[in-house]
């Protein structure tokens, strides 16, 4: 119950200094918003909800503290996610167990925003008003190192920090030709929490990502998409005994700090643990809703092979569609 406590303070105490209308959807308010893509299959495929079952290194983009519960003495995983407007995001990870000293890892994500950005300049004799100045460089990354570790045999804490970076292209800010080189880079942080209170399989999880101090560009300040997940999740088949399948069940409460409250809903049936069948729902998202995906694990040796697909319909924008490969070392 200590522990239980513990979480449920810092819960309050970030609720707390978080803004208090509800009423109205805080659009507009941070920018780096390439931290807020879902950077694995399954995660994706569950609707987003995912805090309280990762047990691998795609733990780093969604609660470290997973790391602690990773059963293997290593595991990488790499995917691309095919995102709205030809964007594509390609990611990864590798963690590796130090036993009884916990779990080191290492997150990385490079957002592809393509090449078909044209920058202009204002021109006055031009016949629409402006010039063209070629096409514009946008690229943004983030990359993190990550430590987890149990603080008892049900309670478990992980963090993470991570340097961010965005580049904007340039512009002339003066009649003489001056350009400005449009990049901003910065650290920010995560913290996360699992606990099993006892009962069969049920846990409770929270995570605070993004945390960071204001980012600035020129005059303009703003924060990154912080945001607070509290989730709880079960295999429902302990209900049944002793069981060779499972059938996950997870729920998420998300606070973010540019929206109003969502919550992630999202179930997956492992067959023999070999197939994986997925499908989630994302609630009060703008575009967001059904999702689903499949998973297939197979062993070679002493390692564990694991392929992803993940679906995500779009409510004004053609469907997203997210492959992955993982691989644990027994």
């Amino acid at each position: 119950m200590k522990h239980c406590r513990l979480l449920i303070s810092i819960c309050i105490a970030v609720l707390s200094t978080a803004p208090a209308s509800a009423a109205t959807k805080k659009v507009g308010q941070t920018g780096f918003q390439f931290l807020k893509i879902d950077m694995s299959t399954r995660a994706a495929g569950m609707g987003g909800s995912y805090i309280t079952i990762n047990d691998d290194a795609t733990s780093m983009f969604y609660n470290p503290a997973g790391l602690a519960l990773m059963q293997s003495k290593g595991d990488a995983f790499a995917m691309n996610t095919k995102w709205i407007a030809d964007i594509s995001y390609l990611g990864g990870g590798l963690a590796v167990s130090l036993g009884d000293y916990g779990t080191v890892g290492a997150s990385w994500m490079i957002a592809d925003y393509g090449n078909d950005f044209i920058g202009t300049r204002y021109w006055p004799s031009a016949p629409l008003g402006y010039i063209e100045t070629g096409k514009l460089d946008v690229s943004a990354y983030t990359v993190g190192l990550s430590y987890a570790t149990a603080l008892t045999d049900r309670f478990y804490v992980g963090g993470q920090v991570k340097t961010c970076y965005q580049h904007l292209g340039q512009n002339y800010i003066d009649t003489l030709g001056t350009i400005r080189i449009n990049e901003l880079s910065g650290l920010a942080y995560d913290f996360g929490t699992i606990f099993y209170p006892g009962f069969k399989s049920f846990r409770i999880g929270m995570n605070i990502r993004n945390f960071a101090p204001e980012f600035k560009y020129e005059e303009e300040g703003f924060e990154l998409p912080m945001t607070l997940v509290i989730g709880v999740a079960m295999d429902v088949l302990d209900l049944a005994g002793e069981h060779e399948n499972s059938l996950l069940v997870s729920i998420d409460a998300v606070h973010p700090r540019d929206f109003t409250e969502r919550v992630n809903v999202g179930a997956e049936y492992t067959y023999m643990k070999m197939l994986s069948l997925r499908a989630g729902y994302k609630y009060n998202y703008d575009n967001e809703g059904f999702t689903a995906g499949i998973g297939v694990q197979q062993k070679l040796g002493s390692a564990l092979i694991n392929i992803g697909y993940a679906y995500a319909s779009m409510k004004y924008f053609d469907a997203v569609h997210r492959i992955s490969v993982g691989i644990a070392l027994q």
